[in-house]
């Protein structure tokens, strides 16, 4: 099991420095790489990993070059994460898992949904009437596509999606919650991959809409009549309420919230754990979160926090004072 460097160059391309006849066995971290495994170095800061690195050959940018060559074998590209991303594909191409049903016999699937041909649908999973997954698409174990929902072409679904749950919709009334009946669909576009365990819910009215290429890590919350727009990707527990319109190309950090109703540009860059609550309309990388600290610390700073408006009260009545001559 592996390939030859000469192999990996033919077909991705890259300038190779060293033998095209070592055979690589395993793609590997830098740090643990043995010398018949292949690591690569995306970023400066791990520069320190490529001396003492055992790995038989290193996927390297130009500018580490020079280093990489004194140590061994290297492969030279312009995006070294690229081509790293470019060669677990190739990877897998000639190192396929084990093929199973292209339907699983436990999945159930409604007589009126429609499945293309070429698509696989793992143990347990669930299509509802009227929904569509597209050509070769493929949902893994426990996926479940909700009623009308709609499934693009290449999609892949991990273990334990839910597409067209319910969004969350009630009336207050006299004490009490009426639902509302959430009566439009999930639409997936093409190319997109949803982590496990995520849920997106069906719109109340209007449909919730995932763009094309669109990435969302595990368990992220998208809810009711959200609008994602195209290759923007969500990392891990991401929760987005419900109407909210995300542009195109925007990331979202691990734990970041986007509150209802509010609209995102495209190219906006949200850091970890930050919590939007107004709308942004310029591209941009924005954060917003209170730096962790001691928790005495911590308590003493936010009681502090509590009084802002009053000591900018008291600062502006001091602005407006007449000054004194002397």
């Amino acid at each position: 099991m592996g390939l030859y460097l000469g192999q990996i160059t033919e077909a991705l391309g890259g300038e190779l420095h060293g033998d095209p006849q070592i055979w690589i066995t395993r793609l590997a971290p830098l740090a643990s790489a043995l010398a018949s495994e292949l690591g690569f170095l995306s970023h400066p800061s791990y520069q320190s990993q490529l001396a003492h690195t055992l790995a038989g050959c290193v996927v390297v940018s130009p500018d580490m070059a020079a280093v990489a060559q004194e140590r061994g074998a290297c492969i030279v590209t312009a995006d070294p994460y690229h081509y790293f991303a470019r060669l677990t594909q190739l990877w897998r191409t000639h190192h396929p898992l084990p093929d199973g049903p292209r339907i699983h016999p436990t999945a159930v699937i409604e007589p009126d949904a429609t499945v293309d041909p070429s698509a696989q649908i793992g143990p347990l999973c669930v299509v509802e009437s009227g929904a569509s997954v597209g050509a070769h698409a493929r949902l893994h174990a426990r996926v479940q596509v909700g009623h009308g929902c709609v499934v693009g072409q290449r999609c892949i679904l991990h273990p334990g999606v839910v597409l067209g749950a319910d969004g969350f919709g009630f009336a207050p009334h006299h004490g009490n919650w009426v639902k509302i009946e959430q009566l439009g669909v999930v639409r997936l576009g093409d190319d997109v991959e949803i982590g496990a365990n995520s849920c997106i819910d069906r719109g109340a009215l209007d449909d919730t809409v995932i763009g094309n290429g669109v990435k969302i890590d595990n368990l992220v919350q998208i809810g009711h009549n959200v609008q994602i727009g195209d290759h923007s990707a969500l990392a891990g527990c991401v929760g987005i309420a419900g109407s909210a319109h995300i542009g195109a190309h925007c990331t979202l950090g691990g734990g970041a919230i986007v509150l209802g109703h509010l609209t995102l540009a495209d190219h906006v860059h949200i850091s970890a754990a930050s919590v939007v609550t107004r709308s942004i309309h310029q591209a941009g990388h924005y954060s917003g979160f209170f730096p962790i600290d001691d928790n005495a610390d911590w308590e003493k700073n936010a009681a502090s926090l509590r009084q802002l408006y009053r000591l900018r009260d008291r600062i502006r009545a001091l602005e407006q004072r007449p000054s004194s001559t002397h």
